[in-house]
This record gives C-alpha cells, structure tokens and sequence, in this order.
C-alpha cells in the first residue's frame, strides 16, 4: 500500500513497445512457416467459423503446432520472448518514469493490456517492470502442452481490464469484486490518473474510455505509418500521436512527463480542499 497517488500507465504490446505480432520473432519461425502463411490460414479459419479473431489466432497456434510436431510448451513460449525487439529506449523507459513521478510525489505503475501472448511477453527483458499482464494465456494439459486459451483479450473486452486496475481488482478470476459498486473515491487508480499506450484501431476502445473519463490516450506509429495514427486525432480519438521512440527527451518521453505532472499538481490541489473542507466542517 502506499498513502501516495497512484497513476496507472497502460501499454497495448504489439507495434507499441514492440516493432511487429510478437509471434513473428520466434514462434512462427519455429513451424517453418512464414508470417504471411500463419496469419493467413489465422483469417482463413476466422472466415470459415465465424470466428472472434484473437480465439482464432489462438487456435491456429494449437493447430499448427501439432500439424508440425512443434509441442506448445509453456517454457518454450516464454523461451522466445527473449527474441522480441522492442522499440528504442523501452528497456530503459519504465525506471525512468518511475524516478520522475517519484519526484513529483505520485507513484507510477505499468500495465500491460495486449491481445499478444502472456507467455511470451514473461519472456522479454521488460517483463519485470509491469504490476500486471493482462494478455492472451493458454491453458495447458499434463503433459506441458498447450489445449485451450485459459484467457483470451480482444479488442473489446480490453475495458474490462482498465476497470480491474481502477478498482485494484488485478485478479481475473474474481469477477464478484469487479462487479461491486464503489464510491469513485474508494477507487485505487481514478480514470483522471490513468494514460493508456497503443498503436491503432485495436486500442480504440481503451483510447475512447480515457477521452471520456478523463484520462489521456496516446496513440505511437512506426515510420511511414504515422497516417493512421493522425486518423486517431482528427477523430478526437486520443490526445497525442508520437514516434515509438521511448528515449530520454524523445516527444513521447516529455509529453507522458508533463501529463504526470499535470496529474500530480491535480491530486495536491484536491488534498488541499478536501483538507480546508474538512477543518472547515469540524
């Protein structure tokens, strides 16, 4: 527990902390196919069944995997998030976010909200800096192997997991608290404490629940695709679009600083007239 503030710092993973689907690194390779080939027969079998497109994407991994003779192994997953490539400067991003919301007297957390795999994310460099991943997870048999998505994040369903981090309720299989009603001041993380990371259309609807409960959306590009991201402005779907550049002084880098401070002199101005209320009222 901590009596400071808290703000909440929310990351979709593909194409925003890393440059591409985290299962192209090592995971597809591994079946000797291309990236074209999988996400293909991915759509194929979406079409076909009428399928959401994350369960589909995960069952084309069970599929294939036994059609391969590749064993979808827990370990192995995680083995190949080591091979993720990240954007430039977010191994060292977390920290020194960390540090400056320390000296602006608030304490920052991160988030991961992704339809990318948890498995694989656990396996990268930066996988320690997070409270929690909320990610795609499989469900595994007696023997390792990988049968069933135990959790499955889509596009939609993303919502749900801001509303876990605004009321602390970071474990999934307790929806009883979730659901309970709660004064907006008892919360853990208020929506006005919380700025959400992604990189397009996937992420809209995290984007659109911060524009209208008071928090900040960015949206990051890679180069040659800043078009779509500008699309998200002139839509009034997030606050800010930036370069995935995550370095020290990059656009990225300042304007999240300045929200935290923004957010920090929000929360001391609201201690004080809460407290003049209170003597006030005594």
């Amino acid at each position: 527990m901590t009596d400071k503030p808290i703000i909440a710092v929310m990351y979709d993973f593909d194409k925003t902390l890393c440059t591409k689907d985290m299962q192209d690194y090592a995971f597809i390779p591994s079946l000797g196919i291309t990236s074209k080939e999988f996400w293909d027969k991915t759509n194929e079998i979406g079409c076909n069944e009428n399928m959401d497109s994350v369960l589909a994407y995960l069952y084309t991994m069970v599929k294939l995997s036994k059609e391969h003779n590749v064993p979808l192994l827990r370990e192995s997953l995680v083995e190949k998030g080591r091979d993720v490539e990240l954007f430039p400067g977010v191994e060292e991003w977390f920290d020194r976010i960390n540090k400056f919301g320390e000296e602006q007297g608030v304490q920052v957390e991160h988030y991961v909200i992704s339809s990318g795999l948890k498995e694989i994310i656990e396996g990268t460099a930066i996988s320690d800096k997070f409270k929690s991943i909320f990610a795609c997870e499989f469900l595994y048999d007696e023997n390792g192997n990988g049968v069933w998505p135990k959790t499955a994040v889509n596009y939609t369903n993303k919502t749900q997991f801001v509303y876990r981090i605004n009321k602390g309720v970071l474990d999934i299989s307790n929806d009883t608290d979730l659901n309970k009603s709660m004064p907006d001041d008892s919360k853990r993380v208020p929506f006005n404490n919380m700025i959400y990371i992604g990189d397009g259309l996937s992420d809209v609807p995290c984007m659109k629940m911060m524009k209208s409960y008071g928090g900040k959306a960015i949206a990051v590009y890679q180069k040659g695709q800043k078009q779509k991201v500008e699309d998200l402005l002139k839509r009034d779907r997030v606050d800010f679009i930036y370069s995935a550049d995550y370095t020290e002084n990059s656009g990225l880098d300042k304007t999240v600083k300045n929200i935290i401070k923004k957010m920090a002199i929000s929360d001391r101005l609201y201690s004080e007239y809460t407290h003049q209320l209170k003597e006030i009222r005594s």
